[in-house]
């Protein structure tokens, strides 16, 4: 098992969907998005809407990737040749072995469509295959009902609600949900459970 190399170009893919690294220069990429689907981070701490905003949520992406904090994905749907929207490893605690899995965001064209499922097949098969993590922790606003049911789907487990623990951009405290799923888990029958479903 490796820890997470920051450095190294991870290009995750199957039939379904390919993941590459986030670059500066897929502002160009995501700016349709931020133009034409500002509803797409109602509930995000991060908001991607409008292209000043875009801008900024890029550059704390890759400046979190350059502090070895975070490493961000560019997604391309291979059944429709198209970008559909980004996703991302954070909060990595080598010492702990574990890793956050968030940040996900998809066109509103690409949602409902197996996309995701394929995305978190990859990555969760990277975390726990390849660096070898005990534990991804998935956390959302507790009202985002359409997030948390695609956790659940991957066959998350709810641990609890922490309640008004961080700040909305429009300055309302939040609930934030906490889902995850163990590395046994995974072995013993999730990663077989979602493969399934692909």
């Amino acid at each position: 098992m490796k820890p997470l190399d920051f450095s190294k170009e991870y290009i995750l893919e199957n039939d379904s969907v390919k993941l590459i690294p986030l670059k500066p220069e897929d502002f160009n990429i995501l700016s349709t998005f931020s133009l034409n689907e500002p509803t797409l981070w109602e509930y995000s701490l991060q908001p991607a809407n409008g292209l000043d905003n875009l801008k900024s949520y890029l550059d704390k992406a890759l400046q979190d990737k350059a502090d070895k904090k975070a490493y961000p994905f560019l997604v391309f749907d291979k059944r429709t040749n198209e970008y559909a929207g980004s996703t991302r490893f954070y909060d990595y605690q080598e010492q702990y072995n574990t890793i956050q899995l968030g940040y996900t965001w998809y066109g509103k064209a690409f949602q409902g469509t197996g996309l995701n499922k394929n995305c978190k097949f990859l990555m969760l098969s990277l975390a726990f295959e390849t660096l070898g993590v005990e534990r991804v922790e998935f956390r959302a606003d507790n009202n985002n009902k359409r997030s948390i049911a695609a956790m659940k789907s991957l066959g998350c487990t709810v641990e609890g609600i922490l309640r008004q623990n961080c700040a909305t951009p429009n300055g309302a405290r939040r609930d934030s949900i906490i889902l995850s799923i163990l590395k046994d888990e995974w072995f013993d029958g999730i990663k077989t459970n979602l493969e399934s479903r692909l």
